[in-house]
This record gives C-alpha cells, structure tokens and sequence, in this order.
C-alpha cells in the first residue's frame, strides 16, 4: 500500500494523502471498517451537533445569557446518581503531564514520574498527515516498548521499566476539526473519530491485558447532547469489538463557557464511562471572547496576561466544577502549568517555580485531585504539593464542596475581573499568535514561547481577544481607541523584529493570523483555515478544499 499514486479505497474509506512509512500497519482493512462503522452510525448527529453550537452562538449574540437549563433540572436535583468507580490506573491522578504524541515527547511523558500522560492529539499537536499516522504508531510502541530516540546531537531516548510508567489517555481531535485525508462517499470524517478508533481498535485488548484501559480526554464539547453522542459511540466501539460495556473511561475538558452549565448533565450522559472533569482554562477563556465577542464593555477582558485563575468568573467556574464531580463520584483534574524552566536564568526560574507552586496549592485546597503541567520539570512541584494536601489518600472524592453553590449569573461576570489593556498586550498577542502559527504549519504544535509552553488555544486567545478590542474600539491604558489600522501598524513593527530563518513560515503564519484577527468575518478556530489551506494534501488536486460552515461567521 505504500507505493500507491492515486487515491486508495479500502473498505469504504477513500485515502487521499501521500503516504508515510509503516502507515499500514495502523491502516488496516478492518482498522479502517470500524472507523467507517463508528462514522456512518454517528456523521448526522455529528453535523446536527455543529449546527446547534452555530444556533446556539448566535443566540448569545442576540443577548440570550447561557443559564443552568430547565429541562435537565431533574438530573441536578437527583442526589442518587454516580458515575462508574475509578478505573485501573486512573485511582491517582495528583500530577499529569501533557504533550504530543511524537517519539521526543512520548518518551518524555511516559519517564516524567507523572501519574498519567495526556497523549495529545489535539491542541498541541499539528493535524499533518504524518503527526495523525505517526503519533498512531508511536502509541502502540509505546505500549509494546520498543520505541526509542536519538536526538541529532547523539542523545539516546529510552523508556523507563515498565512499573514505572503513568497511565496514558488520549485525547482525540475536537468534532470541529475534520480528517481530510479520509473520506466516506466523498466527506471527510471527523478527526475525532479517527483518534479514537484507530487507538481504541488497535490498543484495546492490549491495554487490557496490561491491567488497565483504554483512557480518553475529550476535547472542546460545549453541552450535554454531545457527551451523550460520545457515550452512544463508546457503547457502539465496545460492542464492535467485543470488549466489556463500561471498559473505556472519559475525562471531559469543560474549556467552553456553555459546558460549564451542564457540567452534571455532561457527567451523567457518560456515567458508565465517565472518570472526571478537567478545568481546561486556557480554551475556557477563548471559548468566553468568542461567543461575547460583539456583546460590548460587560465582557470585554484586560491583557491575556493579566487574567488570572483568581478572576471572579474563573474562581467561581473552577469551584463550581470541583463541586460538581466529588457529587457524582468524578475525579476534578486541574488546569495546566505552562512554565518550561529556563536553565540560563535561575532567577527566572525560581519565580516562574514559585507561581506553579501558589497555583497548585490553590487547586489542592480547593479540592481538586489532581492537575497537569506541561514539562517534567514541574511534576516534582505538583506531586509536591498535591501528596502534602492528600497524604496517603489517592484522592479527595470524599471533599464534596457543599460550601460551594451553584451560580450561573457568576459563571458570566467578566466585569468583575480586575486588568487594564496596554499597547504591550496587544503586541504581545500580534507576536506570540504569529510565532506559534509559524510552527505549527512546520509540524509543531507544542511550542515554547517566552518561557512558556504553548499551544494552539494560546493562539486562539491571542487573535479573539485583538479582534474583540478592534469591534469594541476598546481603549488602552493609555487612552489609545484600538483600531484595525493601529493594529495593522503594531502588527508590521511586530512582524518585522521577527528573527527569520531558512525554510521559515513566518509569510503563511501572518497570512492566517491576518484572516483570523482582522476580518470581518470571525472563524470559529484558527486551525480550520489553517489546515484547510496549508495541510490538506490533496494528492489529485481534484479535490480544492470547501467552504466549511464553521469558517462562516458565527
């Protein structure tokens, strides 16, 4: 198969990209039947799903404030309910590390010392044909161990014994983002689909009989029909496949403003499944400029820098959720560190250090079980802190935040959060969105900026934020109004004190940045311009991509 020219249909999927070495051994014939299956049972809910997030947008648009829902009041109020026990390997969640799937990194992940490894496939991983395939393979060696690393400087990578290793889950592609190099008479099928069902079909029994499971994130889901559409998939892969209802386990990210008033109803739709939530705070903020973006001064946010987890609305959205899980039984996993430490600067260092350390020990007192950070380094000062609040216990299931009362009108009170916006910020904002889209169209998507590990949410912020100020006519600090030609003047100083280098993408990356910041028009995610225009492989050139209903402003 890794000879072929042409377009390549096996079993009802149509392959469309230049194929990558070993590609057919996770490319099988019946690897590629199940995910068909998977895709077929579920593209119209799937479809009606991202309709209802566009309906559901322009609502609050129009003014319609999100509040706990009615029709699911009986779900909340039934003390009774509780999601299945804590998995094999999922009872200790104090410290979790995150990353890509590439060799480097997986390598890095399994030997951090962590608890678990959140096997990125997602935010911080570039959706290129090869990272899809390649982070496939790297899994399943990982579960097998024979992967290993040489850097180009001659430094040998090497799993730890086997003991010693976290529990992996994977966390898939959003529903937002296709896989356009697999198609079904014609359409492509969701990238999250493909995550999970070539995993979940290649490492299910293996991960069993290893005394543990097959784990997943999921990404970006913005209410309850949606988990409840991951559940019916679950049920439907266990069944395919002959393995025990109840065996996979799902961590939800509430990262969107609308999950987190259906955080019990997104729990109790995946009950049998369901291990946590997450408090994915950096997407949560995005999720908050997107869908406010046009609703004036109320929800206008300072600085990114200065929006902190101590903000009204982010206290009351991380308390609300660690409340909710310990009711039902489900573990709370805190928001990620980003720090990467700076060996050159240890004084640097040492702050940075110090502020993971106040942020963790928040998160611990506030009851959380655990939380993520984005380098090895920092595992020592999360499990740190984490076993002086939990000592011997695994957990704190049993802290059921009763104090804690659910609030939706404190959900939404960004007038609340202390800041001022600068000149620095928006230059801040045009730099690292331009750098980190820069890397990720060379493959990158985890990327180190200023001393902090970024992904693509990072961006995402970034751009929504400078395009809310420009509606707005937001003003600085300064008394400056934030204009679209101001930023145009910002963003060409900022663009040209940009270091270049051979084989750069620095031209493409203002070009995205520029369509995703500036227009009218406001893409839902920067990614699917993105890839639709620099990562789709098209390898006939028959196919020139579409015009996705999520790129038409919402």
């Amino acid at each position: 198969m890794n000879s072929f020219t042409d377009n390549f249909t096996i079993n009802g999927i149509t392959l469309t990209a230049q194929p990558i070495c070993r590609q057919g051994e996770v490319l099988t014939p019946d690897a590629l039947a199940f995910v068909a299956k998977l895709h077929r049972a579920t593209t119209e809910r799937r479809q009606e799903l991202l309709q209802g997030r566009r309906n559901r947008r322009a609502e609050i648009a129009k003014g319609q404030d999100p509040r706990f829902l009615r029709e699911t009041e009986s779900v909340r109020n039934d003390p009774n309910w509780r999601v299945a026990p804590p998995a094999p390997g999922l009872e200790d969640r104090r410290v979790e590390i995150t990353g890509p799937v590439d060799k480097k990194m997986t390598i890095n992940a399994l030997n951090s010392g962590a608890k678990v490894w959140l096997a990125d496939m997602e935010d911080s991983s570039t959706p290129s044909w090869r990272n899809v395939i390649q982070g496939q393979l790297n899994l399943t060696d990982a579960l097998e161990r024979r992967i290993d690393f040489t850097s180009p400087e001659g430094k040998d990578y090497k799993l730890r014994p086997a003991g010693e290793l976290p529990t992996i889950v994977v966390r898939p592609r959003g529903w937002h983002l296709p896989e356009k190099h697999m198609l079904i008479d014609g359409e492509p099928i969701a990238g999250g689909i493909v995550d999970f069902g070539l995993y979940f079909f290649h490492n299910a029994r293996r991960l069993l009989a290893q005394g543990k499971g097959p784990y997943f994130y999921l990404p970006k889901i913005e209410n309850h029909l949606e988990a409840r559409l991951w559940n019916d998939i679950f049920i439907l892969a266990q069944e395919l496949l002959g393995i025990p209802q109840g065996t996979i386990r799902a961590t939800v990210l509430i990262e969107t403003i609308t999950a987190s008033f259906e955080m019990e109803e997104i729990l109790y739709e995946l009950r049998d499944h369901a291990a946590g939530l997450n408090a994915g705070r950096w997407d949560y903020i995005f999720s908050m400029i997107k869908n406010f973006r046009t609703r004036g001064p109320r929800f206008v946010l300072p600085d990114r820098v200065q929006v902190t987890m101590t903000a009204p609305f982010m206290r009351a959205y991380t308390e609300q959720l660690v409340r909710a899980c310990h009711k039902r039984g489900a573990m709370a996993i805190g928001g990620m560190a980003a720090a990467v430490p700076n060996r050159k600067d240890e004084e640097a260092n040492a702050i940075a250090f110090e502020k993971v350390r106040a942020d963790k020990t928040r998160e611990a007192n506030d009851g959380f079980d655990g939380s993520w950070v984005a380098h090895p380094d920092l595992v020592p000062v999360c499990r740190e802190v984490f076993d002086a609040v939990l000592g011997e216990k695994p957990n704190q299931l049993d802290r059921l935040r009763e104090d804690v009362t659910p609030d939706d009108r404190a959900l939404l009170d960004i007038a609340a959060t202390k800041g001022t916006i600068t000149e620095q910020g928006i230059r801040n904002n045009i730099e690292v969105g331009i750098r980190y889209i820069e890397s990720w169209l060379r493959g990158n998507g985890a990327v180190a900026i200023h001393n902090l590990m970024e992904d693509a949410a990072t961006a995402e912020i970034s751009r929504s934020q400078l395009w809310q100020w420009i509606f707005s006519r937001a003003i600085t600090d300064e008394g400056e109004i934030i204009t679209r030609h101001w930023v145009e003047e910002l963003l060409d100083e900022e663009f040209s004190r940009l270091e270049r280098f051979e084989g750069d993408r620095f031209a493409d990356a203002r070009d995205i940045f520029e369509e995703v910041t500036l227009a009218d028009a406001f893409p839902t995610f920067l990614t699917l311009p993105a890839y639709a225009r620099f990562l789709h492989e098209a390898r006939d050139r028959s196919e020139e991509p579409v015009e996705d209903a999520e790129l038409v402003a919402a």
